[in-house]
């Protein structure tokens, strides 16, 4: 089934909808999840809540990519959850020491609409002009928040190889960024 039927689906208010999507995209949303939380319980209960707001936000939002869309969602709560379990715990974790590294070359937030654009566009450019290993390894350690060591083993790289590929995006990024005129 295609995400145009399943959104149709969703359009439709039928129950279907729920089911065509964990069909067609249920295991790539539990290993976004995964990546993040580490814990198989909170996976399936995250994977639920993003059937549930995806429910709840199509119709009206139509998305272009149903796929983009769902793993938009799966992240934003995975995340939550994550801070929420780290601050049960109050100990340090993976997501804090990502959010530092990245501090040095992106804004924080952009509370102006045009200016997340102007950075999410400036970031995929970036991502475009990199090699495929090294943008793997950059989506890998932002968008999934692995550990070092994780990718270095994925990668057949040592850690500290993955830790200098990764401070020098960081620096090309920033200095993308700032020939854009975005400045931390």
């Amino acid at each position: 089934m295609t995400d145009y039927d399943i959104v149709r689906l969703f359009f439709a208010r039928s129950e279907s909808a729920i089911s065509e999507t964990d069909v067609a995209y249920g295991a790539y949303l539990r290993y976004i999840s995964y990546e993040i939380l580490r814990n198989d319980l909170d996976c399936e209960e995250i994977v639920n809540d993003t059937y549930h707001k995806a429910w709840e936000s199509i119709p009206p939002n139509q998305p272009e990519s149903l796929k983009n869309y769902l793993a938009k969602i799966v992240r934003r709560l995975s995340i939550n959850r994550l801070e929420f379990n780290l601050a049960q715990k109050r100990g340090g974790g993976q997501y804090e020491l990502i959010l530092d590294e990245l501090i040095s070359c992106i804004p924080e937030s952009h509370e102006d609409t045009a200016d997340s654009m102007v950075i999410k566009d400036v970031i995929n450019d970036f991502l475009k002009s990199l090699s495929d290993t090294k943008r793997r390894v950059f989506v890998r350690r932002y968008w999934y928040l692995s550990p070092i060591s994780e990718i270095a083993a994925d990668f057949s790289m040592s850690e500290g190889r993955v830790k200098m590929i990764l401070m020098r995006l960081r620096n090309d990024l920033k200095k993308k960024l700032e020939k854009e005129g975005i400045t931390v």
